[in-house]
């Protein structure tokens, strides 16, 4: 299994979850999310995985989420234009984001990514 993993080099929440997927020895692909933010496609199985919670894959610490104000907006907004709205811009996403057939995660919470094998 080779994970696809939407990451920021700076993010050190990424840098401890490649940590803890090289001593694991699981291969992973590194994918800088600001560049290139996950697809409609994935946010929506993504989101599937999260029991549809869209809160889940918002970076609500991020600088941009604040700046947009998207706390006061998400609420009203549809799930179609929460996915859009992350498809287009990668900082506002929750990071790692990491997806494969068989996982879907974000964030890193080691007790949840052992859970998902």
């Amino acid at each position: 299994m080779s994970l696809k993993i939407y990451e920021y080099e700076r993010c050190g929440t990424c840098k401890k979850a490649f940590k803890y997927l090289d001593d694991k020895n699981i291969p992973y692909k590194k994918i800088p999310i600001r560049e290139t933010p996950p697809n409609k496609t994935e946010l929506k199985k993504m989101l599937g995985a999260y029991d549809g919670d869209i809160k889940r894959l918002f970076n609500t610490s991020g600088q941009d989420y604040r700046a947009m104000n998207i706390k006061n907006k998400l609420a009203g907004m549809s799930k179609d234009e929460a996915i859009q709205l992350l498809s287009i811009h990668g900082n506002l996403v929750k990071r790692p984001f990491v997806i494969s057939p068989e996982v879907k995660l974000v964030g890193f919470k080691e007790k949840e990514w052992l859970e998902q094998g």
